[in-house]
């Protein structure tokens, strides 16, 4: 029975929009020789490149980018979703981008990508201090699960919105977000995954659900950070076991 290692990018193999820790890269690189790994992320492959490096995401199995919807092997893609974000839902987002109490705006508020856009109130173009005011304003607010609840209110019977990372909202078709991808295993594949959203308003849920459901055959860790997946990883399988 073969062992597929699944994990999320942002808040779990490296803080939220930043760079892999060097001993870390180092370590991963070569528990990467000796075990299958896919990476399952939100964001497109450009940025998971620049946060993980080409030495990672041209040897892994595949990148399943944009929540599964721009899919890699090698430094190819290889599959992307055309889907396009309905202009009525659009109207939505930015009513909540102008009603947010949160005042500042740095642009790329609405980032569209392959099959899915990203929604953020502070913008993509956001400093990490900037980034850090948000996350301190959603935490007392509760901003994102309140858009995240309205949206999928009004559109939930065809589209999605999630939470993803620390400042956005990942808004896909339904059945189009990360689970998507357990159809590309086996019944012979055991399954771990890990993630830093598997709450139920996280873009990680429903794949941390599938893998669950897997009857014996999946795991998922539900981690704070990545230092948390290190030392999750370094317990469970050495890296020369």
């Amino acid at each position: 029975m073969n062992k597929a290692w699944l994990f999320d990018v942002d808040g779990t193999l490296t803080p939220s929009r930043r760079s892999m820790d060097p001993e870390f890269r180092i370590w991963f690189c070569e528990f990467m020789s000796t075990n299958d790994v896919y990476l399952v992320t939100g964001s497109d492959y450009a940025k998971t490149v620049e946060q993980l490096g080409t030495t990672i995401t041209e040897n892994v199995e595949c990148v399943y980018g944009c929540s599964g919807n721009d899919v890699w092997k090698n430094g190819r893609n290889v599959w992307y979703n055309n889907w396009q974000l309905p202009n009525i839902a659009e109207t939505f987002l930015t009513q909540c981008l102008n009603e947010s109490m949160f005042e500042i705006r740095t642009g790329n508020h609405l980032e569209r990508r392959p099959g899915m856009v990203n929604f953020s109130i502070v913008g993509r173009n956001a400093t990490h201090e900037e980034r850090k005011q948000y996350v301190e304003h959603d935490t007392k607010y509760n901003e994102r699960n309140q858009i995240v609840k309205a949206f999928n209110t009004m559109f939930g019977d065809e589209i999605t919105a999630t939470a993803g990372g620390e400042t956005g909202l990942d808004i896909y078709p339904v059945g189009k977000d990360k689970a998507q991808i357990i159809d590309d295993f086996s019944e012979y594949d055991t399954i771990f995954f890990f993630g830093d959203r598997c709450d139920p308003a996280g873009n990680d849920y429903t794949l941390a659900q599938a893998v669950s459901a897997l009857s014996g055959r999946g795991s998922y860790y539900h981690v704070d950070g990545w230092i948390d997946t290190y030392e999750k990883l370094q317990k469970m399988l050495p890296i020369n076991a």
